[in-house]
């Protein structure tokens, strides 16, 4: 089984920043793309940043230029650095693993259990 571990969040203030992790372990043959989604009070899980494993990235436009999304392929991590951090991106943060497997071949989703970032104003 693969497991999604998240570290990093925290309380900070309105203009500050966090940095995010999420280490995966397990049986892993292969990540594809790696992602951080949000939920937040009352609103449905949104995409924050995906990266792919080559390293391209993609970014919600209320995150853009706040928060950079990499990687560490050999660690099986993805990082999420958010700075300029709002009230408005109180969440739960979650990690996201699109998982590879070759016999039978296939990909599949693996999340992490979520970590509380709350941005007081």
């Amino acid at each position: 089984q693969v497991q999604l571990v998240e570290s990093g969040g925290g309380l900070v203030q309105a203009g500050g920043s966090l940095r995010l992790s999420c280490a995966a372990s397990g049986n892993i043959f292969g990540i594809n793309d790696m992602g951080w989604y949000r939920r937040a009070p009352g609103k449905l899980r949104e995409l924050v940043a995906v990266i792919t494993s080559g390293g391209n990235t993609n970014y919600a436009d209320s995150v853009k230029g706040r928060f950079t999304i990499s990687r560490d392929n050999a660690k099986k991590t993805v990082y999420l650095q958010m700075n300029s951090l709002k009230p408005e991106d109180t969440a739960v943060y979650y990690c996201n693993a699109k998982i590879q497997e070759i016999f039978p071949p296939r990909e599949y989703n693996s999340w992490g259990q979520g970590t509380q970032v709350t941005v007081s104003s």
